[in-house]
Parts: C-alpha cells; sequence; structure tokens
C-alpha cells in the first residue's frame, strides 16, 4: 500500500461539479492499493498518517520551525482519495504497468474498509468517490509532500 501525503491549507475533491468532500488546513491523502494489501495494512497506513509529524510547533519556542505535530494534534482534517496509479511500475518503458494494482471490486471494499477504520480514529475525515471521475483541488502547505508505504 502507498499513499502519497500532502499538507495542505485546503482540499476539496468534486464528482459531476459537485463537492463530495473538504478539508480545511491537514492532510490530503492519495491511496494506491496493491494485491497483498488488507484490512491490517490498511489499519496500519491509516495509523501512519495521523501520527506523522509533518506539521510545525509554533507554541512552543525551542521547536518552532520543527516539523513534530501530527494532524491529530494540530485538530486538521483528512482527505482520502483513492489513486491506483500510485501502484504503476514504471521501470520499463514509456506507459505504465498497472498490474501491482489491486483489482477493482476488492480495492473498493477495502478503500470503504480504510475510510470507515480512519473515521473512527480522527473526527474530521472526507474522502473521495472510488473509481469516479474526479477532480481534486488542493493549496499545498509548503509544499511538503511524502510517500508513504506499509508492507504486509
Amino acid at each position: 500500500m502507498k499513499a502519497l501525503i500532502q499538507r495542505v491549507s485546503s482540499a476539496s475533491v468534486k464528482v459531476d461539479e459537485y463537492c463530495i468532500g473538504a478539508i480545511e488546513h491537514g492532510i490530503l491523502a492519495y491511496i494506491g492499493l496493491g494485491h497483498e494489501d488488507n484490512l491490517q495494512s490498511a489499519q496500519r497506513m491509516v495509523d501512519k498518517i495521523l501520527t506523522y509529524r509533518i506539521f510545525e510547533n509554533n507554541s512552543d519556542p525551542a521547536k518552532v520551525g520543527k516539523l513534530d505535530q501530527n494532524v491529530q494534534q494540530i485538530g486538521g482534517g483528512l482527505l482520502l482519495v483513492s489513486q491506483f496509479t500510485l501502484m504503476a511500475n514504471t521501470n520499463n518503458g514509456r506507459r505504465p504497468d498497472f498490474s501491482g494494482a489491486m483489482h477493482p471490486n476488492a480495492a473498493q471494499a477495502l478503500f470503504a474498509e480504510l475510510i470507515t477504520y480512519a473515521k473512527n480514529q480522527h473526527p474530521n475525515v472526507a474522502s473521495g468517490e472510488f473509481g469516479a471521475d474526479m477532480q481534486v483541488e488542493s493549496i499545498n502547505d509548503g509544499p511538503l509532500n511524502f510517500l508513504l508505504e506499509v508492507k504486509e
């Protein structure tokens, strides 16, 4: 499982010009699911995202400018968007190979479980719509982007 996380000032996702999810300051996370992924790896990924320290602590003079707070500590939002292209193999040729991505039916079910788990862990969670043509808008704060991986 891979997640591309971005620290954002705001982010939203639209389907058919209708906003289905939005957050203010927090994390926009694109989630890629692979063949080996399961509920346990999804839960580990959510836990990692929620506790990953990418926010500055401006309240402690000794830590100003240091990335030592996570999205839960700052009360930020989490926007989860399924992104099978993160699982692409780009090592050969000029066309991505998506054979490492989980089958869409299984991925849809696992992504739904991941969202449910995230909502049970954090009060401010929004999501995109699995398999939909989505328009994602974000204001990247930093910019700060990190590629996280969890392997079973």
